[in-house]
């Protein structure tokens, strides 16, 4: 296997605190940027008017949909492929990435293309206005049709970082997300494509960001993974094992959109339109502090999925481990930047005559939100660890008691119930996120001893010889 070792295999069975960096670090960096293209995308869209801004906002649940599942999907095969990288079976990993590029084609034609004849009907069936409607359907048909490069795309990028190739696997992001950052304002002005234009946009940039990952699994071959279609063999193990990870792993993303549904519903019951505004708009500030967790997210479902493949359970917590005092770190850091420049970010929210009025709020909004920070690792990245093992229904719990659950039903408790208004929804919040990252921790830390109890009696075993073991 020593001839076949890429850096990134060498990074995954290496030292793990050093392959967490390694892997975490350029994600970090590919995640800012895609942060950035979603936000910009948005501002040049919203120079069409507020009826594209609705077309595209129609759309945008099952847009979400689609990254879910392909992502999803994505994780599973990773996570599965880094076990199989610890174990040193090396067929079985090229068998994995295989199986997880076949199933993501299945899924994405199955979830995209049977809707696009109803698209227009779906959408005024929501309640649409016809014209807009009309918009959102054939900006939906194009990435609908084009699902099947997004699916690639995420696919193709899990693939490398289930091999410890974090570095590609940004390139290809960061190539994708900067395409469509020029590309949006060519289309839709210049081009005068108006709001496909921006799913033209999107299209496109997915297909580019493809065709690296292409040239390095199919052409240039210089990956660890194999991916050789006649030496596939269908496997009911394999496919059980990816979608043990990836389905949760997908309803997870869903059940974050679910919670934002009803903290919205708590918000305009105690807050109205500005309450709606305040939350929204910092929000947005919230989602780009935590991205440094989300690169770390995907280096601690490599490295802990191969440690655990290799049976090595106290490789596997110092992985773990490490990742979550690096990750609170961080988010101490960000906690008190937020909560010190509170006044300058909430002015840039508010700078207008318009919206000065929510400026106090905001400010509050944001320095109420540091103490969210600093427990996020504890839930996310133990949730990560929990795929990185193949324990996918794990992490979609801790996922949904966080983000459903608790965060709801305290806000709920403390805006309505305790009648603390706004004020109390961001109490729920804080409290409930902070409740459900001591459980999901506890679990982590809980499961973590098992498999080191479990890793030690195996060897204890194995240690003696196998006529007495008769």
């Amino acid at each position: 296997m020593e001839s076949r070792m890429t850096e990134g295999v060498k990074t995954l069975l290496g030292d793990p605190k050093k392959a967490i960096l390694k892997i975490s670090a350029p994600m970090m960096v590919a995640m800012f940027v895609t942060s950035m293209y979603n936000v910009v995308d948005a501002i040049w869209v919203s120079g069409l008017g507020s009826d594209a801004l609705a077309a595209v906002g129609l759309f945008f649940p099952f847009f979400m949909m689609l990254v879910a599942l392909a992502s999803g999907i994505g994780v599973g095969g990773s996570s599965s492929i880094s076990r199989r990288i610890g174990e040193q079976n090396k067929e079985a990993a090229d068998n994995t990435a295989v199986h997880t590029l076949i199933i993501g084609v299945v899924i994405a034609g199955a979830v995209s293309l049977p809707f696009i004849p109803f698209l227009n009907g779906i959408f005024i069936s929501m309640g649409s206005d016809a014209s807009i409607a009309g918009t959102a359907a054939k900006y939906a048909e194009v990435l609908f049709a084009g699902s099947i490069f997004l699916f690639f795309s995420y696919i193709g990028n899990a693939i490398l970082r289930g091999e410890g190739d974090s570095k590609r696997a940004m390139y290809a992001m960061i190539l994708g997300s900067v395409l469509n950052i020029v590309l949006d304002p060519l289309y839709i002005y210049t081009f005068r494509m108006g709001v496909v234009g921006a799913a033209w946009a999107t299209l496109t940039s997915m297909l580019v960001s493809s065709v690296p990952i292409l040239y390095w699994l199919f052409m240039k071959r210089d990956t660890y993974i194999d991916i050789t279609f006649r030496d596939f063999h269908p496997s009911a193990g394999i496919t059980k094992e990816i979608l043990r990870v990836g389905v949760p792993s997908s309803l997870s993303q869903l059940s974050m959109s679910i919670a934002m549904f009803g903290l919205n519903w708590i918000i305009l019951s105690v807050g109205g339109d500005d309450g709606i505004a305040i939350f929204t708009s910092g929000w947005r500030v919230v989602m780009i502090g935590t991205i440094p967790l989300l690169g770390m997210a995907i280096g601690v479902t490599a490295v802990t999925g191969a440690a655990h493949g290799a049976g090595n359970a106290e490789k596997l917590e110092t992985a773990y481990m490490y990742a979550i005092k690096i990750g609170v770190t961080i988010e101490i850091a960000v906690a008190l930047f937020i909560a010190i420049f509170a006044p300058q970010i909430a002015y840039m929210f508010t700078y207008s005559e318009g919206s000065a009025s929510l400026y106090g709020g905001l400010v509050d909004f944001l320095r109420w939100m540091a103490l969210f920070y600093i427990t996020v690792p504890l839930g996310m990245l133990t949730s990560s660890m929990f795929n990185g093992i193949g324990r996918g229904e794990r992490a979609l719990i801790v996922t949904i008691l966080r983000t459903i659950v608790l965060q709801i039903a305290m806000a709920y408790l403390f805006a309505l119930v305790l009648g603390m208004g706004l004020k109390g929804v961001w109490w729920g919040i804080v409290v409930g996120n902070i409740s459900a990252a001591v459980v999901a921790f506890a679990w982590g830390k809980k499961t973590v001893s098992y498999l080191k109890r479990e890793s030690r009696f195996k060897n204890k075993i194995d240690a003696f010889p196998s006529e007495d073991r008769k």
